[in-house]
């Protein structure tokens, strides 16, 4: 007989002990699983070397503090300079064809290819069918005007041409090839480019300083019969003239009656002037380092003297201060330090200014918009709107070599600066200028080159 009391205060106790190990159990369950996401969490900001500090705010609590990853800046000189004494060069020739066999050799080279030449010398007008000229430019400076380096010569101008020549083949298929010359004499260049034009299908200018690439260019123009275009007059203009399309319509404002001041009368500036004045704006006042360009200003020669006669319907003189009152448009094709944020408070509402002096704009883009500029680009990667030839020069070159343009003319520029501005759907203040990676770009440009 078992005594039922004591039987069950056993079975009580036997229970209550089980009871207990469970509900420590489900204690510890609740901690493992409470510290493995963070502990999870802990490891994935180490992976990502996060710093955290972690600190701790109860026995059985751990709370992470976050400390912000410093992001290291990349030295673009110096790996730029490892990177071209790695390659030695950007730039390589490579044979469309093998001389692996007898036959390959004799026709490739001798005795086949005298027949090509005996046909070329009856038929010269087939040498874009038989030879390189149907897809090669010459990429060409004197190295009077670096970047914005300045006058630095043949031998440093090199790499970039070397650059320019890499774009065209990246993104147009085009084979350009650097020149740079060892002199910086009007005549003597005109004659080194037309003694060298027959190996080429289009010459493209660069790096050459005003004002002898005006007479450079024209020059060239008027005794070959391929297309010649210096890039740093008018790919910079078609560029600006795409951006200012978009950035009317951003601001609301109709493009023809924009009141426009360019800051700098060199070679960009006069080819934007020209070509705004092309697209119809009439109302465009130029600066150079003395002030205002205006007709019978005493010491004006040459082009500015022909800029003067054209531009500044309103008479103006002094400094950029005196012309920038009311003004919608400010263009900057000068120097750092040249646009200050005084000249901004001083134009309309809504102000539109392009701070295009690389590497150090006129005016920095969080300047230019404390001032009160709304819509702003500059020449640089690193900032919304970058003005950029590389938009430009690929697809007019691609577009003159496949339909054979003997010149590039106005209403190219024109019809290409629609086209790019076209690429961006949906101008905003941040977006008015396409990327240089824009699908189809180089394809949009070249179908109005004809």
């Amino acid at each position: 007989m078992v005594y039922l009391p004591h039987y069950f205060n056993s079975l009580k106790s036997f229970l209550m002990s089980i009871a207990k190990k469970v509900v420590v159990k489900k204690s510890l369950i609740k901690k493992m699983v409470a510290k493995k996401p963070l502990a999870k969490k802990l490891a994935v900001k180490k992976a990502v070397s996060v710093k955290t500090k972690v600190t701790k705010t109860t026995p059985n609590k751990l709370v992470p503090k976050k400390v912000s990853a410093t992001v290291k800046k990349k030295d673009y000189n110096k790996l730029a300079l490892a990177l071209h004494k790695k390659m030695k060069g950007k730039l390589e020739v490579v044979s469309k064809g093998k001389l692996t066999t007898r036959d390959e050799w004799s026709t490739m080279y001798t005795p086949g290819v005298g027949a090509v030449s005996l046909h070329l010398a009856k038929h010269p007008k087939d040498v874009r069918l038989y030879t390189i000229k149907n897809n090669t430019v010459a990429v060409i400076s004197d190295g009077s005007a670096v970047l914005g380096l300045g006058n630095l010569g043949a031998v440093p101008a090199l790499p970039v041409m070397e650059g320019k020549c890499a774009i065209f083949k990246e993104m147009a298929g085009v084979d350009a090839f650097p020149i740079v010359l060892g002199t910086q004499d009007v005549e003597e260049i005109v004659a080194a480019v037309k003694a060298i034009a027959p190996t080429f299908g289009g010459i493209n200018l660069e790096d050459i300083s005003a004002p002898r690439c005006f007479v450079v260019e024209e020059r060239l123009k008027a005794e070959l019969d391929i297309p010649v275009m210096h890039d740093d007059q008018h790919g910079t203009a078609i560029v600006v003239l795409a951006g200012l399309i978009n950035a009317a319509k951003v601001v609301e404002k109709k493009f023809e009656k924009l009141r426009v001041v360019v800051v700098g009368a060199g070679a960009a500036g006069r080819a934007i002037t020209l070509l705004l004045q092309k697209a119809g704006i009439t109302d465009i006042t130029v600066t150079d380092s003395k002030g205002a360009i205006y007709a019978g200003r005493p010491d004006l020669t040459g082009y500015k003297k022909e800029l003067a006669s054209s531009t500044n319907i309103n008479k103006f003189q002094g400094d950029v201060l005196a012309v920038v009152e009311g003004v919608d448009v400010l263009i900057g094709v000068s120097g750092p330090g040249t646009i200050a944020p005084a000249h901004i408070e001083h134009m309309a509402p809504q102000a539109i200014v392009f701070a295009l002096a690389n590497p150090m704009p006129e005016i920095m883009p969080e300047d230019a918009k404390r001032a009160g500029a709304v819509v702003i680009a500059t020449g640089r990667s690193d900032f919304a709107n970058q003005v950029n030839n590389s938009l430009v020069f690929p697809g007019i070159f691609r577009g003159a070599l496949d339909k054979n343009v003997k010149a590039i003319t106005d209403e190219m520029k024109l019809a290409a600066a629609k086209k790019i501005a076209s690429l961006v759907k949906n101008p905003t203040a941040e977006e008015i200028i396409p990327s240089v990676m824009t699908p189809g770009l180089v394809k949009a440009v070249a179908s109005v080159i004809r």
